[in-house]
């Protein structure tokens, strides 16, 4: 017992000394800091300027050193002030003014750099994609018909949603029963930064209705040709999107496709992944001219603004009426008569990467536009 308590009054000490210490070296310090009760200086370079030792040259060189250092901060304020001007500038657009406009509360998110997929069997470039900036409206043009076509793109418009960052447009081209139930969609799901305008197709039918067509789209699947004259005269550039189209990644990636636009390119295209327009499907298949392949419509990329410079109304109409003579009506509706269009004029298209327009249907080769679900756009 007794050596228990011996041990625990030699820990007791142990401790108090312990604590003692560092309270006697600061009260050393503490005392040692001043003189004639005046503080000293503990800084090396205050010592040394009080020495005798200390010469007129290190003087000079402490206060070139200040200099600098007030010149590096001042630099960096200048920095700061760029940045931050440059990070609130947000480029303007200009809406046109239309029938009918349902418009949703404005709103952005952070965007990000938009990387090119490497896949095989695309034509897509390596490396970074241009960056889209976040406050940047992306628009979309689908053309909607019907009850059938409004529950796909229904499917269409949330997958956009699902994975978008930007302000939307859509941009509608829709009978009176397709904008019925896509109105009240849009006005009762209340999204952020998303605006739509409907277009009344019935009233486009004039513009197309002089061409037979044999495809299930009937009529409206021809609307996608007059889109420079129903869209906003004041509107640039637009993608334009079949409604059985599913998004599996942010659209702005799409969108900054338009940057690699070239020269007098004012379509961006996917090549068509099935034989059709090479002939060879049946006996005596005779499908409408195109380039090789030929490309297909589903996802089009259309610089609006080029394509009225052109007289894309012109073009394509004077092609329709040529070709019309021998083959008497379309097959694939407006995906035809772009084809026999860029036939004639192959400098008109930018090919896609064929992971953005992946068409799953008998006797295609989608397989060879990607090596993993992950890589399909």
């Amino acid at each position: 017992m007794l050596g228990i308590c011996r041990g625990r009054r030699k820990f007791l000490a142990a401790s108090l000394s312990l604590l003692c210490i560092p309270a006697i070296t600061w009260i050393y310090l503490f005392s040692g800091s001043f003189e004639d009760g005046k503080p000293v200086s503990l800084s090396p370079l205050e010592s040394q300027a009080h020495s005798p030792r200390y010469t007129a040259s290190s003087q000079r060189e402490r206060e070139s050193l200040e200099v600098r250092m007030r010149e590096v901060e001042e630099e960096n304020r200048a920095l700061r002030r760029q940045l931050s001007l440059a990070q609130g500038r947000a480029p303007s657009h200009r809406r046109g003014n239309h029938s009918k406009t349902y418009s949703m509360e404005e709103g952005t998110g952070d965007s990000e750099n938009l990387r090119a997929g490497i896949v095989a069997g695309n034509s897509s470039e390596c490396g970074q994609q241009p960056v889209v900036e976040k406050c940047e409206t992306i628009h979309v043009a689908i053309v909607c018909a019907g009850y059938n076509a409004s529950r796909d793109v229904v499917t269409l418009v949330k997958s956009v949603l699902f994975h978008r960052r930007n302000p939307l447009h859509f941009h509608l081209i829709a009978d009176s029963i397709a904008e019925q139930i896509l109105a009240t969609l849009f006005q009762t799901w209340m999204v952020p930064a998303v605006r739509v305008d409907f277009y009344n197709a019935d009233e486009l039918k004039s513009e197309v209705s002089w061409i037979p067509n044999k495809h299930y789209s009937g009529i409206y699947g021809l609307m996608k040709l007059v889109l420079t004259k129903t869209l906003p005269a004041n509107l640039e550039r637009v993608i334009v999107l079949d409604t059985d189209i599913t998004f599996a990644t942010d659209i702005a990636e799409l969108w900054a496709v338009f940057h690699k636009f070239k020269g007098q390119q004012v379509l961006g295209l996917v090549e068509n992944q099935s034989d059709w327009y090479l002939g060879n499907l049946w006996k005596n298949h005779r499908p409408w001219p195109a380039l090789g392949r030929g490309y297909n419509t589903g996802v089009i990329l259309l610089l609006l603004d080029k394509l009225r410079k052109m007289k894309w109304e012109q073009m394509w109409r004077l092609t329709a009426e040529r070709e019309l003579m021998g083959m008497l009506s379309t097959s694939l509706a407006d995906q035809d008569i772009f084809n026999a269009v860029i036939k004639q004029n192959p400098f008109l298209v930018y090919q896609l990467p064929c992971f953005w327009n992946v068409q799953l249907s008998d006797h295609t080769r989608s397989e060879q536009c990607y090596r993993d679900v992950s890589d399909l756009k």
